[in-house]
């Protein structure tokens, strides 16, 4: 017992430990959405962080320990957001036939998740910290700590409810879809990318690739927009 805990000294030190448990939880959470049919519940995501929570609660880890080690995927982030553009080019096209409809829904979807934020929060006396924290929980997370940080927020509780709301928009994207009897991939797809980013994104890309496709234009246009105009409607209701 006495050599193992040394030995678990000895690797709780080295960098590389913490980046190899998160790809590891990552491959193993991937692995059992695979075996469940990529059935909503078991999003990746969501078993990943629930893996990786364990061990470091086990381990009595810190998280300034822990990210110091994973902090490559959180690098990772912008190069796989620029990506994206891949398919994008590939389905220009279709995007461009669907243009029209696609700004009318970024412009509803955009404005309606910030009034609702706001408003609730209002509602419920959320202190302006807060509520600056919350307003970009819709857009991806590099993105949304920065608008946070710029407008006098918590860019950590951001980076959380940023998860939270990937995760929780990414389960129920399907379900909510199906019973609205929605069958055209690319508003499923962008509704998607519009409300959960980049783990709704990686959702639309299990179910398809056109779904896929524009859930990553939703996301980056998403992410333009609530920058412009979070410090405007939290001025507004102010």
């Amino acid at each position: 017992m006495g050599n193992d805990f040394s030995l678990w000294v000895y690797l709780a030190r080295t960098p590389l430990l913490w980046l190899t448990v998160t790809l590891t939880a990552y491959v193993a959470a991937d692995r059992i959405a695979a075996a469940t049919g990529r059935h909503p519940l078991a999003n990746p995501v969501l078993v990943a962080v629930v893996f990786v929570a364990v061990v470091l609660a086990l381990t009595d880890t810190p998280y300034p320990t822990y990210f110091e080690g994973a902090q490559f995927v959180h690098f990772l982030l912008g190069p796989a957001t620029v990506v994206l553009a891949f398919p994008l080019y590939e389905r220009r096209a279709t995007v461009k036939r669907a243009l029209v409809p696609m700004l009318a829904a970024l412009a509803a979807g955009s404005v309606a998740t910030l009034v609702c934020v706001i408003v609730l929060a209002r509602l419920f006396s959320i202190p302006q910290p807060i509520l600056v924290s919350l307003a970009p929980k819709s857009v991806t997370s590099g993105v949304a700590m920065g608008i946070a940080a710029t407008l006098g927020g918590d860019p950590t509780l951001t980076a959380i409810l940023v998860i939270l709301t990937g995760i929780i928009g990414a389960i129920l994207v399907t379900p909510m879809m199906e019973a609205l009897k929605i069958s055209d991939m690319r508003a499923r797809g962008f509704a998607a990318g519009l409300a959960a980013h980049g783990i709704g994104t990686a959702r639309a890309f299990q179910v398809s690739e056109v779904a896929g496709t524009f859930a990553g234009i939703a996301m980056g246009l998403n992410a333009f927009v609530t920058a412009i105009l979070a410090p405007l409607a939290l001025h507004l209701f102010s």
